[in-house]
């Protein structure tokens, strides 16, 4: 009897000709390698990405150990508190309530660029009377310009035309004296001989009311007093001439005087033209830097720099988004490399206008287009004197905003 079919049908695969053997066969150990090299980069970059950023205590004895410092040598610490940084261009916030901003040194009142005076034109340095580091005083002679000998010229010029103008005013006041005296005398003369002009006429026609005399006669003696009477009027006038008005001196006297004051202006004017070969202190400080010498023409640099080191201030520029927490008496700190310690001062002033921030770090990627607002802090009297030959240094200011001393 025939065998009974199965209950599992085995249908027909279709050949891929790949033996049994084959599919079956492990992986080759090459190609499982492949896979772990990506995989272990991964967890390389991880691995050190974490340990830089929260800096683990192993990797943490290990800058200690070794001296190094986060970020591989860059100007910019990597992970570190900003409370730590207090170099480069870090302006920001340290804690709460404090900013910290670039700043430079300067002396009270800024640095002072002594120039030519005004209406010296082309004129050149003749003579250098003072040296960098030379204590100054207002109105002190600081250089000699080699337009001196001719403004000295020009006022000997106007000191003579003064002379010779005064010689003629009393020249002239003598003459007026003389011609005065001698109008006197004319007028009198000629009264003199009007009176007996007069008294002659009327003799004459008394004569001639009698017919004792021609008409003739009558006739010369009215020609001799009405001759008479007209010199009294050219004497009077005469005489005029010389006499002066409460308001106004004689004619010729005034002229002379006028010619007078026009020489004492000339000389004046030549006294302020030699002014413009000196150049003068325009206030009591330090000379700090001499930019010409003997021969040379100052250009836009000026003569030398001046300031009054005496009392040092610290110039801060402070982001605009800070400065409200900043006021005038809030204490502030202010190191630099150069410094021997750190400098102590208060806020003083505070700038009304936000500009472009002029001091910046030597970094490349610093930014320099920031908006900042000046704060001026005044140093204390030691911090000032340890300050006084620093002039336009570099430095960071930590200010204890709002903690405004009393």
């Amino acid at each position: 009897m025939p065998d009974k079919p199965s209950s599992s049908i085995e249908l027909p695969l279709a050949d891929t000709g790949i033996a049994e053997s084959d599919r079956t066969a492990p992986m080759p150990t090459g190609r499982r390698r492949l896979i772990w090299v990506p995989l272990f980069f991964l967890i390389l970059f991880l691995g050190g990405f974490m340990g830089l950023y929260f800096q683990p205590p192993g990797i943490q004895a290990i800058f200690r150990a070794t001296g190094l410092e986060p970020g591989g040598g860059t100007d910019t610490p990597i992970a570190v508190a900003i409370a730590q940084v207090s170099t480069g261009d870090e302006i920001a916030v340290v804690s709460e309530g404090d900013v910290v901003a670039l700043g430079r040194v300067t002396p009270k009142g800024d640095v002072v660029t002594v120039a030519l005076p005004f209406g010296a034109g082309d004129a050149r340095i003749r003579e250098l009377r003072v040296e960098t580091g030379d204590q100054v005083t207002s109105g002190e002679i600081l250089a000699v310009l080699d337009s001196l000998p001719q403004y000295e010229g020009q006022l000997a010029t106007a000191r003579a035309n003064l002379t010779v103008a005064e010689a003629n005013l009393t020249q002239t006041q003598a003459a007026t004296r003389a011609g005065r005296d001698e109008a006197d005398a004319a007028l009198e003369r000629a009264i003199a001989t009007e009176t007996a002009a007069q008294e002659e006429l009327t003799r004459t026609t008394a004569l001639m009311e009698r017919g004792v005399t021609t008409r003739a006669v009558l006739d010369n003696a009215i020609a001799r007093a009405t001759e008479a009477a007209r010199d009294v009027e050219k004497a009077r006038a005469t005489l005029s001439r010389y006499n002066a008005t409460d308001d106004t001196p004689q004619a010729d006297i005034a002229v002379a005087l006028a010619n007078v004051e026009a020489s004492r202006a000339q000389l004046s004017l030549a006294e302020l033209d030699v002014e413009k070969a000196y150049v003068r202190a325009p206030q009591d400080g330090t000379v700090l830097d001499v930019h010409v010498s003997p021969g040379e023409r100052p250009d836009s640099d000026g003569v030398l720099d001046l300031g009054n080191t005496t009392e040092m201030t610290v110039e801060a520029e402070v982001y605009q988004t800070l400065i409200g927490r900043v006021a005038v008496g809030d204490p502030a700190t202010i190191t630099a490399d150069a410094l021997n310690g750190s400098l102590n001062g208060t806020v003083n002033a505070i700038g009304l206008e936000i500009g472009r921030q002029s001091i910046t770090s030597d970094d490349p990627a610093a930014n320099t287009d920031a908006r900042v607002v000046d704060v001026v802090i005044t140093l204390d009297a030691a911090s000032s004197a340890q300050a006084e030959r620093l002039t336009n240094l570099q430095v960071v200011v930590r200010i204890d905003a709002g903690r405004t001393q009393p």
